[in-house]
C-alpha cells in the first residue's frame, strides 16, 4: 500500500510539473463561484451520468484549477484522475494545422498552393453535381483543406450522391496516409472549392500527408519531434504504450436499453490501440488534459512555451481569425455566430451565440466529448474532457454539457 501511494504521488508530481504553472500562481477566482462548476460536474458524473471527466481552467498563464470527477471505467470502480488518457478525436485537427503552419513558416509549403503540387492525382478535380460529373471551377488548395472549404462530401444537404460515391472508394480503409491520399484523388467533390463550409475529416488527413511529403518524415515522427517533445506532451500519441494503458478512460455510448455500454471499435475494446490504421491527422490522437493544456497555452501565448518557439506570433493571430469571409454569411454549418480559422472555430458574434464568452474566442471539440477553448481577450484556456460518443438518432442519451460548462467557467471569472 505504501509503495502504491508513493508511486501515485510521484505520478501526480510529474503531472503538475508538466502543467504550464503551479496552481498557487493562478489569479484569485471566487471559491463560491467555482463551487457552482464543481457541483455541476458532480451531478453530470453521478451514477446516472457520464462515467467521469476532467476539467482545467487557466488564465494569464497560470492554472486556476485542474480537477477530476467520477470514474474512468464502466464499472465505476476506478476513480478518474487528472492524468487520465482520453481519445481526443477531432481536437487532433488543431495539432495537424499547427504542423502545416510550421512548414508554411519555413517556406516549404504555401497556403495558396494547390494540393496537386504535393500529391499526385489532384490536378483535375471533378464535382458530382446532381448525378453528373463536371470539372471543378479550380483546383483545391491547402487553405481550402485547412478551412473545410475544399468541397469534399460532408454530409450536408445535397451531398448524398457524392457521399455514396466516396463510400465506395473507402478512403478511411487505407493502410497509411499515402494510400489515403491515393484513394482521395479518385473522390469527387460535392461543391466547387471555396464556395461553402462543409466539415469533413478527409481534408485534414490530406494535410497530414502533405506534412509527410514536405518534411520528408512520417506524420507521427514530425508531431513527436517538432511539437510533442518540445512542449513536454509525454502522454500524447497515436497509440498508448502498454505501461500507460491503465490510465486510458473507457469510451461509452448509450445502448438501446437506456444504459451506458462500451462503444464500438478496436480502441474501445482494447483501450490504447490506434484509433485508425493510419496516423490520422483528423482524429487519431490520445492525450491528457495536462498535455493539451500545454499545447493550448503555446497558442495563447503566440506560438511559444518555456523558451520553445513553434510558431511566430503573427501566424497564430492569423490562425485565430475567421477565414470564411468569402462566404455569405461567413459562418460554419453549425452556428450563425461562429466562423472558422485554421484549426478551430472562431466566435464572431458572442451575443448571437447565446453563451458567455468573447468575440475572437477560438477552439474545437472531439467526437467523444472533449472540448477546449482559447480566449485571447481574457487570456483564458478552459477545457473539459469526457469520453462518451453521443447518439445521432434522436433517442435518449446523456445531456450535452459543454455550453453549461463554459458558462460556469465564465461566470466564475474575477
Amino acid at each position: 500500500m505504501k509503495r502504491a501511494r508513493t508511486a501515485w504521488l510521484c505520478a501526480w508530481m510529474l503531472f503538475l510539473a508538466a502543467l504550464p504553472l503551479r496552481a498557487a500562481d493562478a489569479p484569485r477566482w471566487a471559491p463560491d463561484r467555482l463551487a457552482r462548476l464543481h457541483a455541476f460536474m458532480d451531478r453530470a458524473t453521478d451514477g446516472d451520468g457520464y462515467l467521469g471527466g476532467v476539467t482545467l481552467v487557466m488564465q494569464h498563464g497560470a492554472i486556476v484549477e485542474v480537477k477530476a470527477y467520477g470514474h474512468r471505467d464502466l464499472g465505476r470502480h476506478v476513480p478518474m484522475t487528472t492524468d487520465s488518457i482520453f481519445r481526443i478525436y477531432s481536437m487532433t485537427k488543431t495539432v495537424t494545422s499547427v504542423a502545416l503552419m510550421m512548414l508554411v513558416e519555413e517556406g516549404k509549403v504555401g497556403l495558396d498552393d494547390p494540393v496537386s503540387r504535393y500529391l499526385p492525382g489532384f490536378d483535375h478535380p471533378q464535382v458530382l453535381d446532381r448525378g453528373a460529373r463536371r470539372p471543378a471551377s479550380r483546383e483545391v488548395t491547402l487553405h481550402d483543406l485547412l478551412t473545410h472549404t475544399a468541397g469534399y462530401p460532408a454530409g450536408v444537404k445535397g451531398d448524398e450522391d457524392a457521399v455514396k460515391a466516396m463510400e465506395r472508394i473507402d478512403p478511411h480503409g487505407a493502410s497509411d496516409l499515402r494510400d489515403f491520399a491515393e484513394r482521395m484523388s479518385r473522390v469527387d467533390l460535392a461543391a466547387d472549392p471555396g464556395t461553402r463550409f462543409g466539415y469533413d475529416g478527409a481534408s485534414l488527413e490530406l494535410i497530414a500527408r502533405v506534412v509527410e511529403v514536405a518534411s520528408g518524415q512520417s506524420f507521427a515522427s514530425f508531431l513527436d519531434k517538432r511539437i510533442f517533445t518540445p512542449l513536454g506532451m509525454a502522454d500524447t500519441s497515436f497509440s498508448v504504450p502498454a505501461n500507460k494503458r491503465n490510465r486510458v478512460v473507457d469510451i461509452t455510448t448509450m445502448g438501446d436499453d437506456g444504459h451506458l455500454r462500451i462503444a464500438d471499435g478496436p480502441s474501445a475494446r482494447h483501450p490504447g490501440d490506434a484509433l485508425n490504421r493510419y496516423d490520422s491527422g483528423a482524429g487519431g490522437l490520445y492525450s491528457t488534459i495536462g498535455d493539451y493544456a500545454r499545447f493550448a497555452r503555446m497558442l495563447l501565448d503566440g506560438g511559444h512555451l518555456d523558451g520553445k518557439v513553434l510558431l511566430g506570433r503573427k501566424t497564430v493571430e492569423m490562425m485565430m481569425r475567421n477565414h470564411l469571409g468569402m462566404l455569405d454569411p461567413p459562418v460554419t454549418q453549425f452556428s450563425p455566430a461562429e466562423g472558422f480559422g485554421i484549426g478551430g472555430s472562431v466566435v464572431i458574434d458572442a451575443a448571437r451565440r447565446g453563451q458567455l464568452g468573447s468575440d475572437g474566442q477560438y477552439g474545437w471539440s472531439g467526437a467523444a466529448s472533449t472540448y477546449y477553448t482559447i480566449d485571447p481577450k481574457e487570456h483564458l484556456v478552459a477545457m473539459l474532457f469526457l469520453q462518451h460518443i453521443p447518439r445521432d438518432d434522436g433517442r435518449r442519451d446523456l445531456p450535452h454539457v459543454s455550453r453549461t460548462f463554459y458558462n460556469l467557467v465564465y461566470q466564475a471569472m474575477p
